[in-house]
């Protein structure tokens, strides 16, 4: 077998980049909204030329679709490495999606400004909304087979499909994550999803038969 070759150094100076422009743009996203920041913005804070950028992205849309791109890649990689402790864990199903959604957006507020501002840029743009839905039904997927997986070794079975499952989670966490940012006492982060969720897993759920 042959040894793994080590990338060439341009391959290396343009991942390089990419990576300084999605951070970059993270940051810049967070503060000046999607809409209301530039190129210039991104490219200045990165510290590259708007050359640097249109080498990597066509637009600043697809900088976002890229940063949620690297979000579910990132969570794929968790799922693979915590499915083996996890699967066979009773009670481990909410725990380990919720985990999942937070880890995959260290920084909560910063995500859920961009997630949020771009999906409204998505539900005018039908083209944004195309590539959107792309990437969250990859999140969505990489999801459904964690909880098929646990459920299936925990000897629970869910009355609704797993799929739809995923989509409540989704949306009672990123509903609960916008009343935390706004109300952080009286909404501690992560209080509605672990007050809430397991009365809903309760009530689709069973033991298999």
């Amino acid at each position: 077998m042959e040894p793994t070759k080590r990338p060439e150094p341009a391959k290396r100076r343009r991942s390089n980049t990419r990576a300084r422009l999605l951070a970059g743009a993270l940051d810049v996203f967070a503060e000046r909204g999607f809409q209301g920041a530039s190129v210039e913005d991104i490219c200045e804070r990165a510290g590259f030329t708007r050359g640097a950028f249109y080498s990597n992205f066509g637009s600043k849309d697809e900088l976002v679709l890229a940063l949620f791109q690297a979000t579910t890649d990132r969570l794929l990689e968790q799922i693979e490495a915590l499915l083996p402790e996890l699967a066979n864990q009773p009670g481990s199903l909410l725990d380990a999606v919720l985990s999942l959604l937070d880890e995959t957006a260290p920084d909560q507020r910063q995500w859920h400004l961009i997630s949020a501002e771009f999906t409204l840029h998505a539900l005018r743009d039908k083209d944004a909304a195309e590539a959107l839905n792309k990437q969250r039904t990859m999140f969505r997927e990489s999801l459904t087979r964690l909880v098929e997986q646990i459920t299936e070794t925990s000897g629970m079975e869910l009355t609704v499909p797993a799929e739809q499952f995923v989509r409540m989670v989704i949306a009672v966490h990123e509903g609960a994550r916008s009343q935390s940012l706004l109300e952080p006492r009286e909404v501690p982060a992560g209080s509605l999803e672990h007050t809430f969720l397991p009365m809903v897993l309760a009530a689709v759920s069973r033991p298999s038969r």
